[in-house]
């Protein structure tokens, strides 16, 4: 099963989208952003992995996401039901999103 690889070498694009809500909002929009994901988005050609992460200061939440390719990242910004749920998102908050490829990696 695929899972979240961070590797220089990987051959993928990672979407990294920074989402401000307001304070009282983020697990309303992390509940409409698990949900979107586990219905529609993992099943979209080229989908590999989306991890949410909750801010500590209650108004932001990142979306780490990796795709195959921007190409299938492209086709699944087309898709009218991931239009749907992005539209969604975006009611509930301000979203930042941008594809990155992995440059370096560092560990202990």
């Amino acid at each position: 099963m695929p899972s979240t690889e961070i590797n220089a070498d990987a051959r993928l694009v990672t979407l990294i989208n920074v989402f401000t809500v307001e304070p009282g909002r983020q697990r309303e929009l992390v509940d409409l952003l698990a949900r979107a994901t586990e219905e529609v988005m993992r099943h979209q050609p080229g989908f590999i992995s989306a991890n949410l992460h909750v801010g500590h200061d209650g108004t932001h939440v990142a979306n780490y996401a990796q795709w195959e390719s921007a190409e299938h990242f492209r086709a699944m910004l087309a898709n009218p039901a991931c239009q749907q749920h992005m539209a969604a998102a975006t009611a509930v908050a301000r979203a930042e999103p941008v594809l990155y490829s992995v440059d370096s990696v560092h560990h202990i």
